[in-house]
Formats: structure tokens, sequence, C-alpha cells
């Protein structure tokens, strides 16, 4: 009898062994790419629902009102940051006005001749305008002008400057200054 049960008991064993690995391909050929699967699609699902419910968000009224009032703060900000290069003529009469105030000699400015400013690598909307300037001044007054100039809106940087002594003492040091704006490009051609 002892070699009926053994036999059974290898018999079903072997049932159960193959039903386990039958049971195992088919779970790593079927069921595990199904999962993957289901994990790219919830993923998509997720990412179609946000862009669905920013664009329902979007539509309402008060949505634009918040929208178009940070547009307009932007633009503002933009505006402290940037000159529009047709304006460009307005910011040499102001570092004129500025170089008037600080009571600085023999002042000259001069605009690069570049129309449409230097492009910047990776700027669509922002160029550079370059103004070169000299004066005649003493050190405070250097100082009190560069001063101003930092503190100018739209920026204003100082590319660089040079200042030579004066051989008498009673005349200012001549100072040459390379100015850099932003500058909005035109648009449209």
């Amino acid at each position: 009898m002892k070699s009926i049960y053994r036999k059974y008991l290898t018999t079903v064993a072997l049932i159960w062994a193959g039903c386990f690995v039958l049971f195992l391909v088919v779970f790593i050929l079927v069921l595990s790419p199904q999962r993957k699967c289901e994990k790219q699609i919830t993923k998509q699902l997720a990412e179609k629902k946000q862009v669905y419910e920013s664009a329902l968000g979007a539509s309402k009224e008060k949505t634009k009102a918040q929208y178009n009032e940070l547009l307009e703060r932007l633009r503002n900000e933009l505006r402290s940051f940037a000159v529009d290069l047709e304006n460009s003529a307005g910011l040499t009469f102001e570092v004129s006005q500025i170089a008037k105030e600080k009571e600085v000699g023999a002042f000259s400015i001069k605009g690069k001749d570049n129309r449409g400013g230097s492009e910047l690598p990776d700027c669509k909307y922002i160029c550079e305008d370059y103004l070169n300037i000299s004066f005649t001044g003493s050190f405070n007054q250097f100082a009190t002008f560069l001063n101003a100039l930092e503190r100018h809106q739209p920026v204003v940087f100082i590319d660089g400057f040079s200042i030579e002594r004066s051989e008498e003492n009673k005349s200012g040091h001549k100072v040459s200054m390379n100015l850099a704006v932003f500058a909005k490009k035109r648009q449209g051609g």
C-alpha cells in the first residue's frame, strides 16, 4: 500500500509543480507586462486629468482675471529691467540728466551703431544695447554718478570703465564708461 500512496503523492506533487511552473510562466509573460502597461496608463490618465482641470479652471472668469493681473505685474517688472529699442533715445536723455544732476564736466554719450541690439544666447525677446559715455570729474562725482546709474530703472549695467588721472589738480579726471542695458526686441519682423 505504501507504494500506491507514494505513487499517488508523487503524481499529485508533479501535477502541483507543473501547475505552479505554468502559472509562473503565465504571470511572467502575461500579467507582469499588463501591470506595467496599467501603471503607464494610470500615469497618463492622471496627467490628462490635470490638464483638463487646469483648462477647466482657466475658463473661469476669476482665473482669467488672476492671470491677467499676473501678466500685468510681470510686464511692469520687465519694464524695470528692459527698455524698448525704440526708446533708447529716452534712455540716453535720462543718463544725460543724471550726469547734469551730478555736475560732471565735458559729458558726452554715444550709442553703439548696432541697430536691433546685440543678440543674447537663448533669448527670444531680449537683446543688449550699449552706450559709451565719457566725462570729467572728481572721484566723488564719479562715485555718485556710478551709484545713480546702478539705481536707475530700467537697470543699467556698467560693462567697464577707465579713469585717467588729470595732470592738473584743478580739473577733473577723465572717465570713460561702457554701459549695457537690456532691450526688448522688435516683435514680428
